[in-house]
């Protein structure tokens, strides 16, 4: 039974298995992927409900550029397609969208849909859905210090200024970019129990559940499952 008192404010989900739940369908790769993006719809709204402040899904990593371009350009395209279809909804239920990642490298049009879909939304006070696109934690991390040593160099900050403050409020997370909590709890479905370079400096004290859920039959009973295990654990925060 869910504890509403207890809900996570920050909740991190690596979205894995539409590959494998299109090959155990025996449907195409891409129907995978459009069967994830539905439930990703259903996890957002019930997030909303549930009081959920963030939710974070790794939609597209710096390494995924990798896969082939077929799946590449089908799943750039399912971003059009998902703005178009629920853009409306989501600002009607006062979500916020944010976009971790440089989201600037996909297609055109893509960047388009994202910008359109940043500005309805940018004033909404409901839940704060990041999505992390063109996102790998390495990468961000990178790009934080590269800003950090740029502002040593002009003469704006000494090397012995820098803490792990200095170094969360430069990251796509942080209160010069997105201002957003450290996660809470973060899930992996289908099985996987790794982290995939997704927001490895966030997560040093967040609770990880693991379900052997493929992602596009992850529902929102499921979801609160996870937040159920999530309420049964003791956190302490490296303290006894």
């Amino acid at each position: 039974m869910l504890d509403m008192d207890r809900i996570p404010r920050h909740v991190a989900i690596v979205m894995d298995g539409n590959g494998r739940w299109a090959a155990k369908n025996n449907v195409p790769r891409m129907a995978g992927h459009n069967a994830g993006m539905k439930a990703m719809k259903e996890i957002v709204k019930r997030s909303s409900t549930l009081g959920v402040e963030h939710l974070t899904v790794y939609a597209f990593s710096t390494e995924n550029w990798k896969r082939s371009f077929d799946e590449v350009n089908g799943i750039f395209k399912l971003i059009i397609i998902y703005v178009d279809k629920e853009l409306k909804e989501l600002h009607k239920n006062n979500v916020k969208v944010k976009i971790l990642g440089d989201y600037s490298k996909l297609p055109k049009e893509s960047v388009e849909r994202l910008n359109k879909a940043l500005k309805t939304t940018e004033n909404n006070t409901g839940l704060q859905f990041n999505i992390a696109l063109n996102y790998g934690s390495r990468d961000e991390i990178t790009k934080a210090v590269t800003l950090i040593g740029e502002k040593i160099k002009a003469g704006v900050m000494e090397p012995q200024d820098i803490t792990e403050d200095t170094i969360s409020r430069h990251l796509y997370t942080g209160e010069l970019f997105n201002n957003i909590p450290d996660p809470d709890l973060v899930i992996r479905t289908s099985g996987e129990k790794r982290l995939s370079n997704y927001l490895l400096w966030q997560i040093a004290y967040s609770e990880f559940v693991y379900t052997d859920v493929l992602w596009p039959d992850f529902s929102p009973q499921v979801f609160e499952k996870c937040i159920e295990e999530y309420q049964s654990r003791d956190r302490r925060f490296g303290g006894r």
